[in-house]
């Protein structure tokens, strides 16, 4: 399982490929009134608290919810002695299925990313030691309606308790997660509708409605059946609508059509003061803005959004993958290891033309040092939407020259589809699984081509990169001492390296939804410029700052304490 994660955009440039390689070689609408809260205190109120709600106080909050509250039981209790949910066979099967993404995202409270699990509850702990909720949300309300967000947003004001907003669960930086918490779980919104000749002020053609909880691959689906394409992520897992669009969103088709946060022509949503509104360039603009790009969970409660879609077609695909074996017995083992990185710093130069005529491509590389054996590159998909197999065997025919001239041998394999639809399905990769096994991996695209449907708050560092570097390192599930040491590896060494890559006057930045959350100048790079516009926006609709999450726009006047409790910055 992958622990802690970087990553950094790069403008295209040989030097970075050069620098690289040196480092890497060693819709319910209810009507409520507006409401506001404005706590005396400097910390949320926790269990344990004087302040914290009677039995019968969360009996009432559950009538008001038609007992749609839930109360958190870890999932890994099944595998600890001391809970009425011990059972040796369901554990035997969690911890089999315990690092794909869909163990957690039907769930209410299980992160995604181990870091930010319960390692009190964890199914790889000893099973006589105590199982408690921890670190994650004490309750979850599995919403089904604008009223039941209404409902608990006056509750949590009036109660003084940290809320969190989680869809799946999918996010590295632990903000569907948190102590003492009680969350909004969206992930059963899952409505779906498609408008053939969509028509606002700025924009008029296909376009689809989607609940907060549709999830790439049903959106997908939809789209395809309607014979539309929508930009989704490369995990069909990820909520669309959530962390995933609000942080900018890239994936197959970014190349092609622009990031996630490019297609979207409104927004519904809750504000903190519990009003439904629609944001949009000709509504709520500013919210409009910020919610395009500025992150997820912190400006207000989204419940659904409108999106630009695009006319399915022709799409074709490649996989690639070779090692550094020598590939003779006159070959050096360092000689083979320089060829080796001389076909990847090809790679990344020779698809530079494929992303500016609208392809992507993902990669992997793993040193040996790491694997125990030869170094490894496979990439793919290498995806190019609209075009032929001819076409993209074009684009990489320089790239298996060279490992034919260098008698390295290699896998590959160039396919043809006849819709995107199809290529999406035969070459499906969960990220998540992929980067559980890698030291550095890389995702390709060019966005400076397209536009927005009206200016938005995406990081602008994503308008001229070339390449997302993503660094990763193991996770233990029974050394923590390892971890720590791991995430201090990350934050002192790898990411400055990765950092001094960019070039003076050029913009880098890092992905906010897959970064190190310790970055120490997070602001600067997961948002850029736009963080003080961001940060006025914030205090316009969430004056009383309901809405938290780690490294999210305003975060920094709040603190976690040790125990999970969220208090406010002195």
């Amino acid at each position: 399982m992958l622990g802690p994660l970087a990553t950094l955009a790069l403008p295209a440039h040989p030097k970075h490929y050069q620098a690289l390689l040196s480092f890497t070689s060693p819709k319910a609408r209810a009507s409520a009134s507006s409401f506001s809260f404005s706590s005396s205190s400097s910390c949320r109120c926790f269990p344990g608290d004087t302040c914290w709600p009677s039995p019968e106080e969360w009996t009432a909050l559950n009538v008001s919810l038609s007992g749609n509250l839930l109360a958190i039981d870890p999932i890994g209790s099944v595998c600890h002695t001391n809970t009425a949910s011990h059972d040796n066979e369901k554990c035997a099967t969690l911890q089999k299925q315990w690092s794909k993404p869909a163990t957690h995202y039907d769930t209410p409270s299980s992160p995604m990313a181990p870091w930010w699990s319960n390692a009190s509850c964890s199914p790889f702990s000893a099973p006589d030691s105590p199982c408690t909720v921890g670190p994650l949300v004490r309750y979850a309300v599995n919403v089904t309606s604008a009223a039941d967000v209404q409902h608990v947003l006056r509750f949590v004001q009036s109660k003084n308790i940290r809320l969190v907003i989680r869809n799946t669960g999918h996010d590295y930086m632990g903000k569907s997660t948190g102590a003492g918490a009680l969350a909004l779980w969206t992930h059963h919104l899952k409505s779906i509708e498609t408008f053939p000749n969509y028509t606002s002020g700025s924009y008029t053609g296909p376009a689809m409605r989607i609940g907060a909880g549709v999830q790439g691959f049903e959106a997908q689906n939809a789209a395809h059946e309607a014979g539309y394409v929508m930009v989704t992520g490369h995990c069909p897992d990820v909520g669309i609508a959530g962390g995933y669009t609000q942080g900018g969103g890239h994936g197959p088709l970014a190349s092609r059509y622009g990031l996630a946060a490019d297609q979207v022509l409104e927004w519904e949503v809750i504000t903190a003061d519990g009003q439904l509104r629609t944001a949009s360039p000709s509504q709520n603009e500013d919210l409009y803005w910020a919610l395009s790009g500025g992150g997820g969970g912190t400006f207000a409660v989204v419940l659904g959004m409108t999106v630009r879609v695009y006319p399915e077609e022709p799409s074709a695909s490649a996989m690639l993958s070779f090692t550094s074996v020598p590939t003779s017995e006159t070959t050096s083992e360092a000689e083979a290891e320089a060829r080796f990185w001389s076909v990847v710093r090809t790679f990344l130069l020779d698809t530079l033309p494929l992303l500016d005529t609208g392809g992507t491509a993902l990669w992997m590389a793993l040193p040996g040092a790491f694997t125990g054996g030869p170094l490894m590159f496979a990439a793919g998909p290498i995806s190019f939407p609209g075009a032929t197999k001819a076409e993209l065997e074009a684009h990489l025919a320089s790239i298996l020259q060279k490992l034919q001239d260098y008698g390295t041998g290699y896998e590959s394999a160039v396919t043809g589809f006849p819709n995107y639809h199809a290529s999406v399905a035969d070459t499906a990769v969960d990220v998540a699984i992929l980067n559980q096994n890698a030291v550095v991996s890389g995702y390709n695209m060019n966005v400076s081509r397209q536009k927005s449907v009206h200016p938005n708050s995406a990081n602008p560092a994503w308008r001229n990169a070339a390449v997302s570097v993503v660094l990763g390192i193991p996770f233990s599930y029974t050394d923590t001492q390892q971890n720590l040491a791991g995430q201090k590896l990350m934050t002192e060494v790898l990411v400055p390296e990765l950092e001094a890559l960019g070039l003076p006057g050029e913009l880098t930045g890092a992905y906010l939804n897959e970064a190190d959350f310790n970055t120490p100048h997070w602001q600067e790079a997961f948002y850029g410029a736009p963080y003080a516009r961001l940060g006025a926006v914030k205090d316009k609709y969430d004056p009383d700052q309901i809405f938290y999450g780690r490294t999210a726009v305003g975060s920094e006047r709040w603190v976690e304490q040790a125990d999970g409790r969220l208090c406010r910055a002195a």
